[in-house]
C-alpha cells in the first residue's frame, strides 16, 4: 500500500507543478502550443531532451541488452554527445535563423512542397509504427512487474499489461493534448532530474550491498565475476560491432540529435540561441552519465541472476528494482519511471501533432487555416495517434534481440533516407528536388528488402551506412539528368537573439575528449 501511495503522490506532484507553471500560458497560438512560446531555457531543454530520449525502452530494453551483451552497447549513448556537439555548433544556429517550427519546413524551401509533405508523412508513420507502441509496452511491462497489476485485478499477465498500456496512454494523451510542448517540457524537467537521481540510486545501492558497505568493492566484485561484460569494443559478430561507429551509427546519431523533430523541437522552442546551445550541450553531458543508469544495472543483473533470464532479458531491470530498493522507495521510483514513459509518449504525440498541423494540414490540405484551427487539428491528431498506439502496443512483445534493438531496426526504415536528403540539402546546392524524392523511396525499399523481406548477413547498422551511400549516389545521378531548376533560396527570418553561448567551444571540446577517453579506458 505504501508503494502505491508514494507512486500516486509523486505523480500528482508533477501534474500539479506542471499545471501551476502553465496556468497563465497562452496555448492558443502555434508558437505557444507547439513550441512552448519560444521561451525554454537550457536547463529545461536538457531535462526535456533527456526524458524524451530516455524512457522504458532504454531502462528495460538497454539494461536487458547489457545483461546479455555487456557494455558494447554503450555506443548508442556516448556517441550521442558528438552528435549534440554538431547540433549545437552547426544545425541549431541555422534552424533558429530560419525561424523553423518543424524540420520539414526547411525541405520545402530547399527542395519543394512535395518533398516536405513526403517527409512529414514518413515521420508520422515512424511515430505510429515504431516509437509510440514500444514506449507504451515497455512502460506497462515495468509497472506490471512492480505493482503486480495482473494479480491485483485477477487477470492474466498479458491482460494486466494491456490495461496498464491503456492507462498510460490515456494519461499521456491528456498531457500532450491539453498542455502542448510547454506542459511536456516542464513535467520532463522534474521527471528528468528525478530519473537521473533515482536511476543512479539503483546501481549505487546494488554495488553498496554487493561490496558489503563499499561501492568500489562492489564494482570490483561485479567486474571480477564477468570482466568481459565491461568491454566496449564489440566483436564483428556481436549485437553492436565496433566497426558500426564508423558506418551507419554516425549517420543515425547525427539525424536523431540534429534533425529529429521529437528531439530538436525542444531547441526550436528556446528563448534564444545561447539557451538552445546550452540545452544541447548539457544533454551531451547527461548522455555520458546515462550508461550508469541504463547499462551498468544490466551487468549487475548478470552478477545476481547469471544466465537464468537470457530468454526473457527485458525482465532484468524490473527484477533488479524489486531486489535492491527498499519497499518505500519502489513506488517513488515507479512514479519516476512512469514520468519517463509519459515524457517520451507525450513528446512524440506533440511532435506528430506539430508536423501534421504545420506540414500536412496547413502546408497541403488547408493553407488558409488560422492558428486556432491548427491547434485544434494538432489536438485531434494527438488523440487519434494515442488511440492507435494503445491498440498496437501489446503486439511488440518478444523481440528476439530485445525491445531496444527492435526499435533501432525499425527506426532505420525512415531515419536514414530522411537524413540523406537533409544532409544533401545543407551541404550541396547541386541536388535537385526530384533527386531527393527518388532517394527517399529507393532508400526505403533497399532497407526493407535487406532487413525484413530478404535479410542479408550484415549488421543492420552497416546497412544504414550502405543505404546512406546509395542514397547519395542516387541523388547525384538523378540530379545530373534532372538538375535543380532554380538556385534554392532558404528564407532567413530570425525570430530570436542569435548570439552564441560563450562556453560553446570549450564545452564541445570537453565532450569530444571525454567520449574518446571512455573508449580508450574501457577498450579492454
Amino acid at each position: 500500500m505504501f508503494t502505491l501511495l508514494t507512486f500516486i503522490g509523486y505523480t500528482l506532484f508533477v501534474a500539479l507543478y506542471s499545471w501551476y507553471t502553465l496556468r497563465k500560458e497562452n496555448l492558443s497560438s502555434t508558437d505557444g502550443y507547439f513550441l512552448g512560446g519560444r521561451s525554454l531555457t537550457g536547463i529545461v531543454i536538457a531535462g526535456s531532451m533527456l526524458l524524451t530520449n530516455i524512457s522504458t525502452e532504454h531502462l528495460i530494453g538497454m539494461n536487458g541488452s547489457s545483461y546479455k551483451n555487456g557494455f558494447i552497447i554503450i555506443a548508442w549513448e556516448i556517441t550521442s554527445a558528438l552528435a549534440l556537439v554538431l547540433a549545437a555548433l552547426y544545425f541549431i544556429p541555422k534552424y533558429l535563423k530560419m525561424g523553423l517550427t518543424t524540420i520539414p519546413q526547411y525541405l520545402e524551401e530547399r527542395f519543394d512542397k512535395t518533398t516536405r509533405t513526403l517527409v512529414a508523412f514518413f515521420l508520422m508513420i515512424s511515430f505510429i509504427v515504431t516509437l509510440l507502441p514500444i514506449v507504451l509496452y515497455t512502460g506497462a511491462l515495468n509497472l506490471e512487474s512492480i505493482f503486480n497489476v495482473s494479480e491485483v485485478l485477477g487477470v492474466t499477465q498479458q491482460k494486466g499489461i494491456t490495461l496498464t498500456v491503456i492507462a498510460i496512454g490515456c494519461i499521456g494523451a491528456c498531457y500532450a493534448i491539453i498542455g502542448g510542448l510547454k506542459a511536456v517540457a516542464v513535467s520532463d524537467t522534474v521527471n528528468g532530474y528525478g530519473l537521473l537521481i533515482g536511476g543512479l540510486a539503483i546501481p549505487s545501492i546494488a554495488l553498496y550491498q554487493i561490496g558489503e558497505g563499499n561501492l568500489w568493492n562492489g564494482l570490483q566484485t561485479v567486474y571480477a565475476h564477468a570482466p568481459e561484460k565491461f568491454n566496449v569494443i564489440g566483436a564483428s559478430d556481436s549485437v553492436l560491432p565496433f566497426e558500426v561507429l564508423f558506418t551507419g551509427l554516425i549517420i543515425n546519431q547525427l539525424y536523431f540529435w540534429s534533425m529529429n523533430q521529437t528531439i530538436i523541437q525542444r531547441a526550436l522552442g528556446a528563448k534564444n540561441l545561447a539557451e538552445a546551445q546550452k540545452g544541447l550541450l548539457y544533454t551531451g553531458v547527461l548522455k555520458i552519465l546515462v550508461p550508469l543508469i541504463i547499462i551498468l544495472p544490466g551487468v549487475i543483473g548478470f552478477y545476481y541472476y547469471g544466465d537464468s533470464l537470457y530468454d526473457n532479458q527485458d525482465l532484468v531491470y524490473p527484477e533488479l528494482i524489486k531486489k535492491v530498493l527498499p519497499v518505500g522507495f519502489i513506488g517513488l521510483f515507479a512514479a519516476i519511471v512512469m514520468g519517463a514513459v509519459l515524457s517520451t509518449f507525450n513528446s512524440v504525440l506533440n511532435s506528430a501533432a506539430t508536423i501534421f498541423s504545420v506540414d500536412i494540414y496547413k502546408g497541403t490540405l488547408n493553407p488558409k487555416s488560422d492558428e486556432k484551427k491548427m491547434v485544434r487539428v494538432g489536438k485531434g491528431t494527438s488523440l487519434v495517434l494515442a488511440v492507435f498506439a494503445i491498440a498496437v502496443a501489446p503486439w511488440v512483445a518478444n523481440a528476439p534481440d530485445g525491445l531496444y534493438q527492435l526499435l533501432q531496426q525499425l527506426n532505420g526504415i525512415f531515419f536514414i533516407p530522411i537524413a540523406s536528403i537533409m544532409l544533401a540539402g545543407f551541404f550541396t546546392q547541386y541536388i535537385s528536388a526530384k533527386a531527393a524524392k527518388t532517394a527517399l523511396f529507393i532508400g526505403l525499399v533497399f532497407y526493407l528488402f535487406t532487413t525484413f523481406i530478404t535479410p542479408v548477413d550484415l549488421h543492420f547498422v552497416h546497412l544504414w551506412g550502405i543505404e546512406f551511400l546509395l542514397n547519395v549516389a542516387v541523388m547525384f545521378a538523378v540530379s545530373y539528368f534532372y538538375p535543380q531548376e532554380q538556385k534554392p533560396s532558404v528564407s532567413q527570418t530570425p525570430l530570436l537573439e542569435l548570439k552564441t553561448w560563450k562556453y560553446t567551444t570549450p564545452f564541445s571540446i570537453g565532450l569530444c575528449v571525454i567520449t574518446v577517453a571512455i573508449y580508450i579506458a574501457l577498450g579492454i
